[in-house]
C-alpha cells in the first residue's frame, strides 16, 4: 500500500555531485522522519542522513558539509544533494520513511524502504 521510488544514482568522477530523489506514495496520512542510508559491499547499511517533517537535519561525520538532505512534505519527497563525491561514497543508497498511512480500516505507523539507488564514484 505504500512504496518509496527513488531515483538519481549514476556514475561520476571524483569531487562530482549527484542529487538523489525519493518519492513515497500509497495511503499515506504523513511522513515522519525521511532519510538516506548506504550499503557498500561487504558492509552493513550505514545511515547517511535524515530530516524530520520540521526540517531538521542530520548527518553522518563522513558526510557533513558535502551531502544536503531536503524534502518537500507537500510531494511526500526527499532529495539528496551530493557534492565533492568521494570513491568512498560508492554504494547502494536507500531511502527510509518512518509514516503513518491507512489500512483500509485503520491508521498505522510503519517504517518503509526504497529498492536502492547504485551511486559509484570512480574516474
Amino acid at each position: 500500500q505504500v512504496q518509496l521510488v527513488e531515483s538519481g544514482g549514476g556514475l561520476v568522477q571524483p569531487g562530482g555531485s549527484l542529487r538523489l530523489s525519493c518519492t513515497a506514495s500509497g495511503s499515506i496520512f504523513s511522513i515522519n522522519a525521511m532519510g538516506w542510508y548506504r550499503q557498500a559491499p561487504g558492509k552493513q547499511r550505514d545511515l547517511v542522513a535524515t530530516i524530520t517533517s520540521g526540517g531538521i537535519a542530520n548527518y553522518a561525520d563522513s558526510v557533513k558539509g558535502r551531502f544536503t538532505i531536503s524534502r518537500d512534505n507537500a510531494k511526500n519527497t526527499v532529495y539528496l544533494e551530493m557534492n565533492s563525491l568521494k570513491p568512498d561514497d560508492t554504494a547502494v543508497y536507500y531511502c527510509h520513511a518512518h509514516l503513518n498511512y491507512w489500512t483500509g480500516s485503520w491508521y498505522s505507523t510503519g517504517d518503509y524502504w526504497g529498492q536502492g539507488t547504485q551511486v559509484t564514484v570512480s574516474s
